[in-house]
């Protein structure tokens, strides 16, 4: 590929940032913030907010010079950051929680990730920001279920198949090619479900075999996590929701590649932590260590048993999967 100049290769990204209530307004806040800081700035900052007037207005009037917008797709994450993708003038699309803080290098680094056209994206580590702590019985295998990296993903920059929603670009050419987020899948309001992003990056792959996406775990950026979701009735609803939105993945895709990973997780990883936190307890003398490996057990089973209801709920239902399509949006 061709050397670029760094800032005209950042102002061709664009950073979306999608929200949905004013409870997080100030970690929304720090978000744009963190992008405003960035070495090298984007070439805009689009905030887009799902279904919620008064935080609509509210953000308009906080950032007259960024491109606030609503949701005009079906109600949830998927549609808002289709509606973020669909007015994006960037050839590069990043992607920021709303109560994420970005490092100052982000994008910079993000973009280096990028120079080699077989890259279709990239993805960084999200790491926890606790509002307290993390709680003793926690396993950072089961990371995930806050939306942070987990114990067994690459600890360097490697290939992945899927890249964590929080904290990501990808190639505007994806959206315009294979179209956008699918609506059966992904988070609507406190509603725990997650995988927009695996299923679209499966879908890329399969069209770009050749291709890849790159995970860079020497990026960072920080995701608050507030006690309501360090709590064992959290950790049981989100483990769910993942089974169930893992099913909705693999009928989309297909069980081969959509559950590839989550077997060799499975298979691999989670016996590793389960002998972790015993070892703990009984070499360690660390009591904790039970509460980790059991969680460990609890958290796939209950995964599992996500899995095994919607897979039911799909053998029972002829209902067609609504799709997205954002090939017609501007080049």
């Amino acid at each position: 590929m061709e050397e670029r100049p760094t800032q005209s290769i950042a102002r061709d990204m664009s950073v979306i940032i999608c929200t949905y209530t004013e409870d997080r307004w100030l970690a929304l806040c720090a978000a744009v913030e963190s992008v405003r800081s960035q070495t090298v700035p984007p070439r805009e900052i689009i905030v887009v907010v799902d279904y919620n007037a008064a935080l609509l207005k509210r953000a308009r009037e906080q950032w007259p010079d960024l491109v606030v917008i609503e949701n005009h797709e079906t109600r949830g994450l998927s549609g808002a950051r289709n509606s973020g993708v669909a007015i994006a003038q960037g050839a590069w699309l990043a992607f920021l929680d709303d109560d994420a803080v970005a490092e100052t290098t982000w994008l910079e680094k993000l973009m280096d990730c990028c120079d080699d056209p077989q890259v279709l994206g990239a993805g960084t580590r999200v790491k926890p920001a606790w509002e307290t702590a993390r709680p003793a019985w926690f396993p950072e295998e089961f990371l995930w279920v806050v939306g942070c990296s987990y114990r067994g993903l690459p600890q360097s920059r490697q290939p992945v198949r899927n890249l964590l929603g929080g904290s990501m670009c990808l190639k505007r050419e994806i959206f315009a090619t294979i179209g956008g987020f699918r609506h059966t899948v992904g988070r609507v309001a406190t509603k725990p479900m997650g995988c927009e992003e695996t299923e679209l990056c499966i879908r890329a792959r399969q069209y770009w075999p050749q291709k890849i996406f790159l995970y860079e775990p020497q990026i960072c950026v920080q995701h608050w996590v507030p006690d309501s979701r360090a709590t064992w009735t959290y950790f049981r609803a989100r483990c769910f929701a993942e089974g169930q939105s893992k099913a909705l993945v693999a009928r989309s895709v297909g069980a081969g590649d959509g559950l590839a990973s989550e077997w060799t997780y499975t298979l691999t990883v989670l016996p590793q932590g389960i002998a972790r936190g015993l070892a703990d307890a009984f070499f360690r003398h660390d009591r904790m260590g039970l509460a980790r490996a059991g969680a460990i057990v609890a958290g796939l089973a209950i995964t599992a048993a996500g899995y095994i209801r919607q897979w039911i709920s799909q053998r029972v239902t002829t209902e067609p999967q609504p799709q997205t399509d954002l090939k017609t949006a501007p080049d």
